[in-house]
């Protein structure tokens, strides 16, 4: 019973490699693109960030249409919009057309961020939601990871003397327009995702709204006791008699607070300037004093730390709760991200220590707002319009998100990397504050019951 709700975890989490490879696989791409197409600070901004556009695009459809066609159908959807991206992107004749497939990209990206750890938390067993759904996260870190290792492989093969001896499309692909291989590279998992998506059920928890309980049952039974599923079945139902009044109810209602909770988290955790590093972490590191090799070299280093320390989170999350490591992780961002900036200020020539220290703002985002933000958005929001709730709140994420991609440039010109940095810093007081004073504990209760947590509160 137990792995087969893993592995239906694993496979929606794909959706989260699929985030982290297209998230961190434009790192290696904007030194190339920005040369060919001879790209100002605002545009090289906006190369960036077209494709977070698209993600707040995808995330404001995606919550309103999974409530009417189901999560599994719109998570088949992103996986389209991530294969048509890649081969958009290796193809494309100009940089408008460039910027076209990007933000197709980034609705793919946008609608599997929301519905990967929404399937995973309305699927899995109370006890053991935390960990499945961190899985999300871990996966995300290994869509990184590759998206690096992708990046540095495709940049030596573009060097080597089997390749540049070549003539055509592939040489213009492979070796002098670079770029095109590391995103059209993403193909790969674009395919693996859409077959298997194929094998996995629909949500028995959206299948009960839509009053399907019996099949919601059935698929409830693969994974738990037939007491357990009845339980869980005469919960949704009870939730569901309730009288709702629709989505306006979260931001008026006894909801309220979960909203700006999960709001202002979603933002604060991209201001922390997360992306900062996965989009622009060689430029960064090349103001440290690193080579271009060298640097895309420190990504994978990167995105090994990143992975690791995921592993906290999943293995602790069910056990010492969301609070205590969201609390330790933003302590630990705050420290190193002071660090950071106080080596710049001044002017420290030191790449060790400053990669240590990047390291450690990597890492203290990985065990803690990295995966315990996807499980809280995943589970504080009522059922009846839990997909709608989510949008919203993700939206935030790629609001964040999209405004440290386009201005990420401007503030390393115009305040310097040290005044970036510092500012970033800067974001994650009030992040502190609301987790300690505000946030709720909700290891080990349905989702029903934090539902019932906001009523009781109100």
């Amino acid at each position: 019973m137990k792995s087969n709700v893993n592995f239906l975890a694993l496979i929606a989490a794909l959706g989260g490699f699929l985030f982290g490879y297209d998230t961190a696989i434009i790192s290696g791409t904007i030194g190339f693109v920005k040369t060919q197409f001879n790209l100002s600070t605002v545009m090289e901004g906006w190369y960036v960030s077209s494709a977070l556009i698209g993600t707040i695009f995808g995330v404001l459809v995606a919550g309103i249409v999974s409530d009417k066609y189901g999560r599994k159908n719109m998570l088949i959807a992103s996986g389209l919009f991530f294969a048509a991206s890649a081969i958009g992107c290796t193809l494309s004749t100009s940089f408008d057309n460039l910027v076209i497939y990007r933000l197709l990209g980034g609705i793919g990206v946008g609608v599997a961020s929301m519905l990967s750890p929404l399937y995973i938390s309305e699927i899995a067993p109370a006890k053991n939601r935390g960990k499945l759904v961190a899985l999300y996260q871990l996966a995300i870190t290994l869509g990184i990871l590759f998206a690096y290792f992708a990046n540095a492989y495709l940049l030596s093969v573009s060097t080597s003397d089997s390749f540049t001896k070549t003539s055509g499309l592939g040489h213009k692909i492979f070796v002098t327009e670079v770029w095109r291989s590391m995103l059209g590279s993403e193909i790969i998992p674009a395919a693996v995702f859409l077959l298997l998506l194929l094998t996995i059920p629909k949500s028995p928890r959206w299948l009960a709204t839509k009053g399907k309980t019996v099949l919601a049952k059935n698929i409830l039974l693969r994974f738990m006791t037939e007491d357990e599923a009845d339980s869980e079945i005469k919960n949704v139902e009870e939730v569901l008699s309730r009288k709702s009044s629709g989505i306006n109810s979260v931001f008026s209602g006894p909801f309220r607070l979960a909203m700006i909770i999960g709001i202002s988290l979603a933002a604060l955790s991209q201001l922390s300037g997360i992306n900062a590093i996965i989009y622009y972490g060689p430029k960064i590191l090349e103001e440290g004093g690193l080579q271009l090799g060298e640097a895309l070299g420190s990504q994978v280093l990167i995105g090994f730390v990143n992975v690791l320390f995921t592993f906290i989170a999943l293995w602790k999350v069910d056990d010492i709760g969301r609070k205590p490591l969201l609390i330790c992780g933003i302590i630990g961002i705050l420290i190193s991200l002071i660090a950071v900036g106080v080596l710049f200020y001044f002017d420290v020539n030191n790449t060790y220590l400053l990669m240590t220290f990047i390291l450690a703002f990597l890492a203290c985002f990985s065990f803690s707002f990295g995966p315990v933000l996807w499980v809280l958005l995943s589970e504080i929001y009522p059922l009846k319009i839990r997909g709608a709730a989510m949008s919203i709140a993700t939206m935030a994420v790629w609001v964040g998100a999209t405004f440290i991609g386009q201005m990420t440039p401007w503030l390393l010109e115009n305040l310097k990397p040290h005044g970036t940095f510092w500012l970033f810093a800067a974001f994650m007081v009030p992040a502190l504050f609301m987790v300690i004073r505000i946030l709720p504990e909700t290891k080990g209760k349905t989702l029903e019951e934090i539902e019932n947590y906001w009523l009781k509160r109100n």
